[in-house]
């Protein structure tokens, strides 16, 4: 995943990921596929900051930044048992699906907790800082 500016959502999801499996290892999408994916501006944090603030969480194992859109290439090395996505897909959906079940892997799906994005708290804080230009230039 992108984990541009980590909340209380991601740290949800990585403790339940955690105790699906013997040890959680976090494919980190880099700088240059964050902004492919996600568009001008992203990531807000670099790619080695992303990865440090994970490593430190309790949760996390080790981190492994990869370059492409999709994480397939690094589970091709990796070769999990189990892959585990946070968000509102479905497991057929995901385009490593496939790879992890040639050799038996499985892909699971745990929901993100409601209210909770970076894309929503990057335009509160545009905002609030917005705000607090006007004021400041009142």
């Amino acid at each position: 995943g992108c984990f541009d500016l980590v909340h209380a959502g991601h740290v949800g999801l990585l403790e339940s990921a955690r105790r699906v499996g013997d040890c959680l290892i976090v494919c980190l999408n880099s700088d240059a596929s964050v902004a492919r994916r996600k568009g001008a501006g992203r990531p807000l944090t670099p790619a080695a900051d992303r990865a440090r603030v994970l490593a430190a969480l309790g949760s996390v194992d080790a981190v492994v930044v990869f370059e492409e859109d999709t994480p397939e290439v690094v589970l091709g090395r990796l070769r999990p048992d189990v892959w585990v996505k946070g968000g509102d897909y479905s497991v057929q959906e995901l385009p490593e699906a496939g790879v992890l079940r040639s050799w038996g892997g499985q892909a699971v799906v745990l929901p993100y907790l409601d209210g909770r994005s970076t894309t929503a708290l990057a335009r509160r804080a545009a905002e609030a800082a917005a705000v607090a230009l006007r004021a400041s230039d009142g």
